[in-house]
């Protein structure tokens, strides 16, 4: 099963519900929250039942609480549990500029240890904020320059990606013989809360533009069972691919979902999102490819 963005985002639920649980390891161990934690936790636990509007303003201001917390383990794993939530969908480049500002603030005060070449998932967080959402932080850690050239090393497979897949109909699709369409690659799943948020957005830009070449397909790695039915139910007419061996979510370095990637008419790579995405922000990723 596919992991949401990133390892953090894979224990998160245990971490807010008081648990520390190590991605390596896979240990739990009790987290002890202070009278001042607890009352950030519980609003982090409800950021995705919050009206979008309601839900950047209270991101902006748990940024600023948790920036205000004495230093401790917790601290850092608020200001990562919070970063990690602040991408499903456009909240503001204040907002989330407040975050990236929490967690580089965080990560300075106690730095992870990390590995050789394996920086800590914290670290690739961070690098990922000032990557691909062009937020602004600074670290002179060697682990948050290994996490940007990771992800520099990432893209560069992602421009060269291809494969070739067989959609719910039977159809099979493969990528480099689009040329001279625009494509949106989206790797998704049945389970993934964000992915099902921005599918009616995805929807209705497939309807808008599919007669002006652009090209939706949506990738899961789950069962035809499962999909077929989810994908019905929710009307979706754009090609549902499946991708049972996972080979083309390693061939672009799907480490977590929802993520999607788009392609112009020359089959170069225009844009791409690490997290859920909103009809406006995915109109802004098709304009990078000439659809306005």
């Amino acid at each position: 099963m596919q992991r949401f963005r990133n390892h953090l985002h894979f224990y998160l639920p245990a971490l807010l519900a008081g648990f520390a649980l190590n991605p390596f390891l896979r240990a739990q161990e009790k987290i002890v929250w202070s009278d001042q934690e607890k009352p950030i936790v519980d609003q982090i636990r409800g950021l995705r039942k919050q009206d979008d509007t309601v839900r950047a303003r209270t991101t902006k201001e748990l940024a600023r609480q948790v920036r205000q917390l004495p230093v401790a383990p917790n601290k850092l794993r608020l200001a990562g549990a919070l970063a990690n939530l602040s991408t499903e969908g456009d909240f503001g480049r204040e907002t989330l500029q407040e975050v990236t500002t929490t967690l580089a603030e965080a990560l300075r005060e106690q730095p992870p240890a990390g590995k050789p070449g394996a920086p800590d998932d914290l670290y690739m967080e961070l690098a990922s904020l000032v990557r691909y959402e062009h937020m602004q932080a600074e670290s002179d850690n060697p682990q948050f320059r290994e996490a940007m050239t990771r992800l520099e090393a990432d893209d560069a497979k992602r421009e060269m990606a291809d494969f070739t897949l067989t959609d719910l109909e039977g159809k099979r699709w493969h990528l480099r013989d689009l040329r001279g369409k625009v494509v949106l690659v989206n790797f998704w799943a049945t389970w993934c809360p964000p992915c099902r948020k921005e599918m009616p957005d995805l929807q209705a830009l497939y309807d808008k533009y599919k007669g002006e070449g652009l090209v939706v397909l949506s990738i899961s790695d789950e069962e035809t069972a499962k999909v077929t039915p989810f994908v019905a139910e929710r009307k979706i007419t754009y090609p549902v691919l499946l991708d049972p061996g996972r080979k083309a979510n390693q061939a672009f370095v799907v480490e977590g979902i929802p993520k999607s990637f788009v392609y112009n008419r020359e089959s170069k790579l225009v844009s791409q999102s690490i997290d859920m995405r909103t009809r406006s922000q995915f109109q802004a990723m098709l304009a990078e490819a000439g659809l306005e």
